[in-house]
């Protein structure tokens, strides 16, 4: 089993609401946990469901628990972070996965859940692993039509760090083609819920590998929707997604020159270029500019009080 020391997993919660990319790594090849660690990924998610066969899980099962075993507690400095996704908690494995985290002692910096279709996954989770005191490292994996539906209370969990949204098995359950078009509807009601929570929504993994350009294009439309990242299937999807979900140039200087004028303007409604800015646009620029690290995302009583 190899997984490196430095690799950063925690006993504590980690700040992964801006962090765009996941690498999912199959449970079932410790052998890539640390290249895993080393691609520039900002979560390593190592998949103990669906990449794992039943008859491997024990087996991978004791690979991940010896990984976190093993890793150092390094999160929040800008490294990749460790994350885990178990078997469903409804499930003989999802069970045992949740058991030998919590006798082991160690926490995944992201833990996600599998086919949440309801507050009470969440909760038992939180429970189980003693994350319900205020500890968010839960993510939900919503992913069939019953999850969106009750997504509302889903995001009611204090426990809930954020949301996956995940199309294959979405499309499976909803008989739909595995498509944009197609999943359009459930990929906006979720960004848009979860934004309305105030917690991130990550989409869903492209699965041709060959098909550069499909992928950009996805990522480009998860932006639009509102997504904060995308979840990779191979490390050379990275620099795709990663490119989606960083600001142009031109952008950035449009946002900053807004939250320049703004300031300027002490909360005032001003003027950019000819075009009135009021602090809706004001508060999405300050979004914007601290999402590419270059100024904080304060905003004044007035932008506060905007609907």
């Amino acid at each position: 089993m190899q997984c490196s020391p430095s690799l950063p997993g925690s006993s504590r919660s980690a700040p992964t609401s801006g962090r765009s990319t996941w690498l999912v790594t199959p449970a079932s090849t410790p052998g890539r946990f640390e290249a895993a660690a080393g691609s520039g990924a900002d979560v390593a998610l190592i998949d103990l469901e669906d990449s794992v066969p039943p008859d491997g899980k024990n087996a991978a099962r004791k690979a991940v628990i010896a990984c976190l075993s093993q890793s150092a507690e390094i999160v929040g400095s800008g490294s990749t972070v460790l994350g885990v996704r178990i078997n469903a908690p409804g499930t003989v494995h999802g069970l045992k996965d949740l058991v030998a985290i919590a006798e082991s002692g160690v926490r995944p910096a992201v833990l996600l859940v599998p086919k949440v279709e309801s507050a009470r996954d969440v909760d038992m989770v939180a429970k189980i692993i003693g994350a319900e005191h205020g500890e968010r490292r839960v993510w939900a994996l919503i992913e069939t039509p019953l999850g969106i539906q009750r997504l509302s209370a889903i995001l009611q969990t204090p426990a809930l760090a954020g949301v996956l949204f995940g199309a294959a098995d979405y499309a499976a359950a909803a008989h739909c083609r595995l498509n944009s078009r197609a999943l359009w509807h459930p990929r906006s009601v979720l960004s848009a819920e979860v934004a309305a929570a105030g917690l991130p929504a990550i989409d869903s993994p492209y699965f041709d590998l060959r098909d550069a350009d499909g992928l950009r294009r996805e990522a480009e439309e998860a932006v639009e929707l509102g997504y904060l990242g995308k979840v990779a299937v191979h490390p050379r999807q990275l620099p795709v997604i990663q490119e989606a979900f960083r600001p142009t140039a031109q952008e950035l200087a449009a946002a900053q020159a807004v939250v320049a004028a703004a300031d300027a303007a002490h909360g005032q409604i001003t003027t950019v270029d000819g075009h009135m800015v009021g602090p809706p646009l004001v508060a999405a620029a300050r979004a914007l500019t601290a999402r590419a690290g270059t100024v904080p995302a304060s905003v004044t009583s007035t932008e506060a009080r905007s609907e």
